[in-house]
C-alpha cells in the first residue's frame, strides 16, 4: 500500500516521529505504539525486509537482535558509569579547574570531543552531562544540551572505535584512514557549535570558579570508572580485530555490564539509575527496530548531495541501517559519509543514541521545539563543517 506513492510503512514511520515531537512527554508509549503498527501492517498486508510471515520476521530479528542489545546494554550500562562519575565527587571541583568564563564550558566540549574519540559516543555524552550539571549547578540550557550531544558526536564521528557507523564501515572493509579525514569537517562544526554553544550557556548560567567544601574524591570510584572504559575500549578494539564481520554477540555492552558488576563490589553504584535509563533505552530500541523495518532497499547514487542528504537524514532515520546501504552501494566519500551520518543525527534529540541518552539525565531536552531554537547552531555547524570539508578535500570515493 501507498499515499500519495510513499510506501504506508514511511508514513506510519513518520506519524510515530511526528507523535515523539508532539508528545515528548510520552515518547516511549508513541515508539512502542509505530512500531507495533509497523509490526501489524507488514504481518498482514505488506511484507517484512525479509520476507513474508513470522519465520522472515524472527529471520529479521536474528540480523538486528546484537544492534538492539548492545543499544540496550550500553544506554543502561552507561547511566550506571556516569552515576559511579557523579558519586566519585570529581566533578564537583572542575569548576576550579576550568576558566570561569564561556572558554570553560568550550573546554568542557572540547574534553567530550576527545573523550568520544576513544569511547562509546553514549559514554562520552553522558560524561559531559554530567560535567556540565556541575560546571552550572545544575541549570544547563537546552542548547548547550544540543552542544554536547554535538561535540560527542563529532569526536567519534572520525574514529573507527568512536561511533557505530564508523566501526561498521571498519567491518566492511574500509581503512581508518579514510574516515580520519572526517575530522575537518569535525572540527570547522565544533568551531560553530562549540563558541555559539559556550556563550549561550554562559548568558543563561555563568561558570562559577569554586571549588565545592565537604565534598572530597573517592578515588575507589574515580578507579572504576576508568575500569569500566577501559572494558568498553577494548572490548571494542578486540571485537572487531579478532571477529571481522557481523558481530555474533553484543560484547561491547557485556563487556561493559561484566566491568560494572565486578567493581560494584568495591563501591556500588545507585542501582535505581537502571531504572530511569531503562525507559530512554527501551524508546530507541523501539525507533531502531521501527527504521530496520523499513523498506530501504537502495540509496540515490553516490555524489556529495547525496551524502550531504543522508545526513539530515540521520537527524529522524537511524543511521546504521543507512550506512549499511551505503557499504553495499559503494562508490562513496567514506570520510565525507562518516561525518555527515555521525554528526547528522545530533540536529534532534532522538537522532542519536547519545541524545536518547543525555535526555535520560536532562527531560526538559526532549522537546523538539526546544531543541531547535535553543539548539539551532547545531544543524549550522553541520553544514559548515560538510562544506568546509567538501571545500578542502574534494570529492573523494572509496
Amino acid at each position: 500500500m501507498t499515499v500519495l506513492g510513499v510506501p504506508l510503512e514511511f508514513c506510519l514511520f513518520g506519524l510515530t516521529l511526528l507523535g515523539v515531537a508532539v508528545l515528548h512527554n510520552r515518547t516511549l508509549e508513541v515508539a512502542l505504539t509505530g512500531l507495533a503498527g509497523i509490526l501489524i501492517y507488514q504481518g498482514i498486508w505488506g511484507a517484512f525486509p525479509t520476507g513474508e510471515g513470522l519465520a522472515a520476521l524472527g529471520q529479521h530479528a536474528l540480523h538486528e537482535w546484537v544492534i538492539l542489545t548492545n543499544i540496550l546494554l550500553l544506554l543502561v550500562g552507561f547511566g550506571l558509569l556516569a552515576n559511579q562519575f557523579e558519586l566519585s565527587g570529581l566533578p564537583d571541583h572542575m569548576p576550579g579547574l576550568l576558566p570561569d568564563s564561556w572558554l570553560g564550558g568550550l573546554a568542557m566540549l572540547a574534553i567530550v570531543f576527545v573523550l568520544s574519540a576513544f569511547l562509546d559516543n553514549i559514554a562520552a555524552a553522558i560524561i559531559g552531562g554530567v560535567m556540565a550539571r556541575h560546571l552550572y549547578q545544575g541549570r544547563v540550557s537546552v542548547g548547550f544540551l544540543a552542544s554536547i550531544v554535538a561535540a560527542a558526536n563529532a569526536g567519534g564521528a572520525g574514529s573507527v572505535i568512536g561511533d557505530t557507523t564508523t566501526t561498521i564501515m571498519w567491518l566492511k572493509g574500509v581503512a581508518p584512514l579514510e574516515v580520519i579525514p572526517a575530522y575537518v569537517a569535525c572540527l570547522a562544526a565544533f568551531a560553530v557549535f562549540g563558541v555559539v554553544g559556550a556563550l549561550s550557556q554562559q548568558r543563561y548560567q555563568p561558570i562559577l570558579k569554586h571549588d565545592v567544601p565537604g565534598h572530597p574524591i573517592h578515588w575507589r570510584r574515580v578507579v572504576i570508572v576508568g575500569i569500566v572504559l577501559t572494558a568498553a575500549i577494548a572490548a571494542n578494539i578486540a571485537a572487531n580485530l579478532l571477529s571481522p564481520g557481523e558481530a555474533a554477540a553484543p560484547w561491547l555492552g557485556l563487556a561493559v555490564w561484566a566491568a560494572l558488576l565486578a567493581t560494584s563490589l568495591i563501591a556500588r553504584p545507585d542501582w535505581t539509575v537502571a531504572q530511569s535509563s531503562l525507559k530512554g533505552a527501551l524508546f530507541l530500541v523501539a525507533l531502531v527496530a521501527a527504521a530496520s523495518l523499513m523498506p530501504v532497499n537502495a540509496l540515490p547514487d553516490p555524489s556529495w548531495q547525496t551524502t550531504f542528504g543522508l545526513g539530515v537524514v540521520s537527524s529522524v532515520f537511524d543511521n546504521i541501517p543507512l550506512t549499511a546501504l551505503a557499504l553495499e552501494q559503494g562508490g562513496y566519500d567514506w570520510g565525507l559519509l562518516a561525518y555527515a551520518v555521525g554528526f547528522g543525527g545530533s540536529m534532534l534529540w532522538f537522532g542519536s543514541s547519545a541524545g536518547v541518552a543525555l535526555t535520560n539525565l536532562y527531560p526538559e531536552g526532549r522537546s523538539v521545539g526546544a531543541w531547535l531554537r535553543q539548539g539551532w547552531h547545531v544543524p549550522v555547524a553541520y553544514v559548515a563543517g560538510f562544506f568546509v570539508m567538501f571545500g578542502l578535500l574534494g570529492w573523494r570515493p572509496g
